[in-house]
């Protein structure tokens, strides 16, 4: 069985905490971190002048060439931890620098619109 095609969150709904456990989704950010020992990677976006990070396993993408400050997408299934945050367990970790970011975020506000539109039958 397939898993589930990854639905777009912006970083800043990640990072809030409200997505349920086991979630599959997709999500960008530049990375700012990765620290190898730990297959953990830090992904950080700018969303109405405050920073949001969303962390990444990496462990199922390894080994990848990291560039730091460079855009990623990434999908994945969401974990909650027992600290409360959340981690992104990568299946794709694909770096898309030069990607025009303000057409991916209208993408996926019209993306939902039309799903919206589909479920309420007009």
């Amino acid at each position: 069985m397939l898993p589930k095609p990854g639905v777009y969150y912006f970083p800043w709904e990640v990072s809030a905490g409200h997505l349920p456990d086991g979630s599959t989704l997709r999500t960008f950010g530049r990375l700012c971190a990765y620290r190898m020992s730990e297959s953990r990677v830090t992904l950080t976006a700018l969303h109405e002048s405050q920073q949001h990070e969303v962390l990444v396993c990496s462990k199922l993408v390894e080994p990848f060439h990291a560039q730091l400050g460079s855009l990623y997408i990434v999908l994945g299934e969401l974990e909650h931890q027992a600290d409360g945050s959340a981690v992104v367990k990568a299946r794709v970790l694909t770096c898309v620098e030069g990607l025009n970011l303000p057409l991916l975020e209208q993408a996926i506000h019209e993306q939902r619109e039309y799903q919206q539109e589909r479920l309420s039958g007009h």
